[in-house]
């Protein structure tokens, strides 16, 4: 589909289907224009060559999720097989506000969605876990909430009485502007929107609670410990304020401005990994160092900060051991309400290494839920 053809649809799509422009949605659009632009834009980053067809080699990890979809077993899945994609919700038997539009920016809408427990009585203001995904700041979307060790999480914090919402925020691209600051900038005007329309959502803006994992992990470390006035977005949720709880973060980073803490080893050289997702082309290099120092959530722990929980490998590559040490360090120090929990074996995604992962990924799914639950007044 040509570029003008995709504007033409996002405009049909906006007068057609209220919830694509603002806060009008408030059914459960599983399916319908949403679904049919997610599978669009999908398809488009899978079909990179614009063959009509996504094989193997193109992409290995994605294969595997989507080779089931290949029913003719030609090796390849077609845009017509592809289009029977479902988009991953949870489906836990109560209430879900599914892509409501929270902020509109140049690049891109943004969207979040709203998980409510089954048995959730009338009138009640509930707590809220914000859920930020991983992938790098460049990856990843808000979908994967449903997925995997997160859908145990979440189910069970539903169960528990928290409300839960997954918050899509933007990517960093290669060849864009956009940047980690916009990537936490947006997910703090996600919890500014829910903070503004609480009376709506029935939500309590002095429950707010956060969780993500690597990028997201970060993301969740910042939506904690830095204050609601900083970071500002969108001007008209400027305004509005929450409170946190408590926060964990799943092998997500501290400190961009420590470079050393991203090397595994014991290498005397450090590589400055991520330094290209904090800045951008137009950054001064005496704005770097201000950039990175913005960036780290160890700048905002203070003693009385809301509690944190670090779960982080001892095997990561990606994101080394060395940042949940460091934010214990800090925190020992100062006293501040830091937990770590480190697991033996474990690479990035709690992948094992060498061995068996120590504790297992279910009791990390257990810790994590539990210390949620303990801070719910």
């Amino acid at each position: 589909m040509t570029a003008s053809k995709l504007n033409t649809l996002l405009v049909i799509l906006c007068i057609t289907f209220p919830f694509l422009n603002g806060f009008a949605q408030t059914e459960d659009q599983s399916n319908g224009a949403y679904r049919d632009l997610y599978l669009q834009k999908s398809w488009q980053k899978l079909d990179k060559n614009k063959d009509g067809k996504f094989l193997e080699k193109e992409n290995s990890r994605s294969w595997k999720h989507l080779k089931q979809l290949d029913l003719n077993k030609d090796n390849a899945v077609s845009e017509e097989e592809f289009s029977a994609t479902k988009i991953p919700y949870l489906d836990q038997g109560g209430e879900r506000k599914l892509n409501v539009l929270y902020k509109e920016t140049k690049e891109e809408n943004l969207y979040l969605d709203i998980y409510y427990p089954k048995n959730r009585i009338a009138g009640e203001k509930l707590p809220v876990v914000i859920y930020t995904h991983g992938g790098g700041w460049a990856a990843g979307s808000r979908h994967g909430a449903a997925n995997a060790s997160f859908k145990t999480v979440h189910t069970t914090l539903l169960e528990k009485g928290f409300c839960v919402v997954s918050v899509s925020y933007r990517l960093w691209k290669k060849e864009g502007e956009t940047s980690m600051r916009d990537c936490v900038i947006d997910s703090k005007d996600a919890m500014r929107y829910l903070s503004k329309h609480n009376e709506t959502l029935g939500i309590d803006t002095n429950r707010f609670f956060s969780f993500g994992d690597s990028a997201g992990g970060q993301i969740s470390q910042m939506l904690l410990l830095s204050a609601p006035e900083t970071l500002k977005g969108d001007p008209d949720l400027a305004s509005y304020n929450y409170k946190m709880v408590a926060g964990v973060s799943w092998y997500g980073p501290c400190d961009f401005e420590n470079i050393s803490l991203f090397n595994h080893d014991d290498s005397p050289v450090s590589k400055d990994r991520f330094g290209a997702r904090i800045t951008k082309s137009n950054t001064k290099p005496k704005d770097k160092l201000l950039l990175y120092k913005e960036m780290s959530p160890i700048n905002y722990l203070e003693k009385n900060s809301a509690p944190l929980l670090m779960i982080q490998g001892d095997k990561d590559t990606t994101i080394p051991v060395k940042h949940a040490y460091y934010m214990a360090e800090k925190a020992n120090a100062i006293g501040a309400p830091v937990t770590t929990l480190i697991v033996k074996n474990a690479g990035h995604n709690w992948r094992k290494v060498g061995a068996a992962i120590n504790p297992t990924r279910e009791s990390i799914i257990v810790t994590t839920i539990n210390y949620f639950a303990s801070h719910l007044e």
